[in-house]
């Protein structure tokens, strides 16, 4: 029955270690597909930049004040829309920003803060791999070890609680 432990063990351990290299390789992921938006919408924006750079010193703000100032409908909306852009570009330059970090602080914040369309692209499209670089292989190894450390309590819990010794006789 031992010997089952032991192989039960290797399996937790190497099931640890692929998923714990997955987790740098996922902010990987995560930060590749903010940049694309982010450069998206820059070529998107381009245009409305020019026209704000000839007429008013480079202020978007007072292009989409004066669509939106428009009497014309269709204008009101373009304006709306130029702001939308505007919303996205400062969005995403914010989280790229945010993710010039610590891969640790990159980690909980993709993980507890990140951006939810963009989350929900990545899982999607989500590629796996096993990088052999420094970060993936140190999440590897650490989430092997903590996800063996939890099994190695649980499984002394379950000895405690279920195989508890026979008292052993006093003489």
């Amino acid at each position: 029955m031992n010997f089952l432990y032991r192989y039960l063990i290797v399996i937790v351990a190497c099931v640890a270690l692929l998923i714990g290299v997955q987790i740098p390789n996922l902010v990987d992921q995560y930060q590749k597909r903010v940049d694309a938006h982010l450069r998206e919408v820059l070529v998107n924006i381009q245009p409305f930049q020019e026209i704000a750079n000839k007429y008013f010193a480079g202020d978007m703000s007072k292009l989409v004040e004066m669509h939106r100032s428009s009497a014309e409908k269709p204008f009101q909306e373009e304006g709306a829309a130029i702001e939308q852009m505007l919303q996205r570009k400062l969005r995403f330059e914010n989280e790229l920003a945010t993710l010039n970090a610590s891969l640790p602080r990159q980690v909980i914040h993709v993980l507890l803060q990140g951006d939810s369309e963009i989350l929900s692209e990545v899982r999607s499209q989500y590629t796996y791999a096993v990088p052999l670089n420094q970060d993936a292989l140190i999440f590897g190894a650490a989430g092997a070890l903590i996800i063996l450390i939890a099994v190695e309590l649980l499984f002394a819990l379950l000895r405690r609680l279920f195989f508890k010794r026979s008292p052993t006789p006093s003489h």
